[in-house]
């Protein structure tokens, strides 16, 4: 599997591509911006795009997913549930709404990509449906875990005590991973075992 990224929109959010050379498809991660760019991204990697994925429903995540549909209309969009109830909430960062060829997913889904096969991890905190992508030995990871930290969880529907479960549920994962995260660097989920305070703080208090 190859993994590409680029930056995108006014907070950097890291916007993926994964794919697999052998079929020649792929899948995009958080577009949450810049269109444009995540379009050349898809056409420089000479693969055929067929599946969005949307970690959640804050705006720097989700807002090109619109644009991108008008370019790739057929391709499915998938994201948790809870993540779809966008605006009504005053002052709410929640921006994805409902598109068309919209799936949601939740805990325990797999889903096909060519031969790859994404699973599907709820990992509530920074919002109700956040999502974790498991695929082969990397998982993209959204705003749940960064290096050495962890995503805020002082948004509408954030909570501190679901972000401590979450990362104790990572910690205790078998073997190790390549951690893609929604904002800043990569990493893994060994090195975050051993130097991420938060999920030290997860392992001591969440039983």
């Amino acid at each position: 599997m190859i993994v590409k990224s680029i930056q995108v929109g006014q907070i950097g959010t890291n916007c993926y591509l994964f794919g697999e050379e052998e079929t020649k498809v792929c899948a995009v991660v958080d577009p949450g911006d810049e269109a444009p760019r995540i379009v050349n991204m898809i056409r420089e990697s000479g693969m055929e795009l067929r599946a969005i994925f949307v970690t959640h429903g804050h705006f720097d995540h989700c807002l090109a997913v619109s644009d991108l549909l008008e370019v790739y209309p057929d391709v499915p969009v998938y994201i948790h549930e809870a993540e779809l109830n966008a605006t009504r909430i005053p002052n709410n960062y929640m921006q994805m709404m409902p598109c068309k060829n919209l799936h949601t997913v939740q805990e325990g889904d797999r889903i096909s990509v060519g031969s790859m096969e994404v699973a599907i991890l709820n990992t509530p905190g920074h919002s109700p449906g956040s999502l974790i992508l498991q695929v082969g030995s990397a998982m993209f990871v959204g705003d749940t875990l960064f290096q050495g930290s962890c995503g805020r969880t002082d948004f509408y529907n954030g909570s501190y005590e679901e972000m401590l479960i979450s990362l104790k549920r990572l910690h205790d994962l078998p073997g190790d991973f390549t951690v893609y995260p929604g904002h800043e660097a990569f990493t893994t989920l060994a090195r975050e075992r051993e130097h991420n305070n938060y999920m030290r703080e997860a392992v001591n208090r969440v039983r």
